[in-house]
């Protein structure tokens, strides 16, 4: 995320935490979006991602005025979105159930608010929707989204050597799937 959107963000925190609703309505449509596109990666299931990126929001708005540093707020968001979509496989699916409706999930990663670059196209989005969907969020977090490894560590709710990790082994599957191999 380049740094001048961090810091518009920042600022439109700012001015949400001193109780500026326009601000905070902003801050909403800019991110809304992104936090839908999070929990679809997490969920497979885009009736259930709105559900929670709304419940997520609703956390957001009740908690925005503790939000210590406003410059966290994509980490803090992301992992508010994370914690909301775990909520929602607990409270509809067991952990059985999860596995297998993630594996018949759609495969192809919903429009993001930062595509992959032109030339990346189909083969890359089929390749990113093959993989689990820890690897494909943390992949879309840190290179879509722009999160450093820390701050999409914290906004899968992970530690930052867990999400290297699982950045590494979803390098290496695409890699593998665009190179036309298959690893397991």
């Amino acid at each position: 995320m380049p740094s001048t959107e961090r810091w518009r963000v920042a600022e439109l925190v700012s001015e949400a935490q001193g109780g500026s609703e326009v601000a905070f309505a902003l801050l909403a449509r800019d991110w809304d979006a992104r936090l839908v596109a999070h929990a679809w990666r997490l969920l497979g299931d885009r009736e259930a991602a709105r559900e929670a990126a709304q419940s997520a929001w609703l956390e957001i708005a009740r908690g925005i005025k503790r939000l210590r540093e406003p410059v966290a707020f994509p980490a803090w968001a992301f992992r508010i979105t994370t914690r909301q979509a775990a909520a929602i496989i607990r409270a509809r699916q067991g952990q059985r159930r999860l596995a297998a409706a993630l594996e018949r999930a759609a495969l192809t990663e919903p429009q993001s608010a930062h595509p992959p670059e032109p030339g990346e196209g189909a083969a890359l989005s089929a390749a990113i929707g093959t993989l689990p969907p820890d690897h494909r969020a943390a992949i879309a977090l840190h290179h879509f989204e722009g999160l450093s490894v820390a701050e999409a560590a914290v906004a899968m709710d992970v530690p930052v050597g867990t999400l290297k990790t699982r950045l590494m082994h979803a390098r290496l599957k695409l890699r593998a799937a665009l190179e036309g191999e298959t690893h397991d």
